[in-house]
């Protein structure tokens, strides 16, 4: 990887990371009907499973895909999402959306 490889990959990964968001299950219904909603499991970070989207990592997004760890949304998480109401964070790797579901913890120090 060159200089400039790793001065773009920085850039895309800021770029990413600036346009995160928090997002609830109902605003993303509509991604999820077209299709677009693709879900990252907790263990990973969500920027760079977006980044390799972006990027075309296609070693990464293969392992991803592979483990199961990264997988479009489907109708049982739909259903699931629709009862318990949760949120997201959410980046867009077009023209997917990238969540993952953001995990609360009750032993905040």
């Amino acid at each position: 990887m060159t200089n400039k490889d790793t001065s773009n990959e920085a850039t895309l990964k800021q770029d990413l990371n600036q346009q995160t968001a928090t997002i609830e299950w109902t605003e993303l219904v509509k991604h999820f009907a077209r299709g677009v909603v693709i879900h990252v499991d907790a263990n990973l970070d969500l920027i760079e499973v977006a980044q390799g989207m972006a990027s075309d990592d296609v070693n990464a997004m293969q392992a991803w895909l592979d483990s199961g760890s990264v997988r479009r949304a489907s109708d049982e998480d739909a259903r699931d999402w629709t009862l318990r109401e949760p949120m997201f964070w959410c980046v867009v790797a077009a023209p997917w959306v990238v969540v993952q579901e953001r995990i609360f913890s009750d032993n905040l120090h």
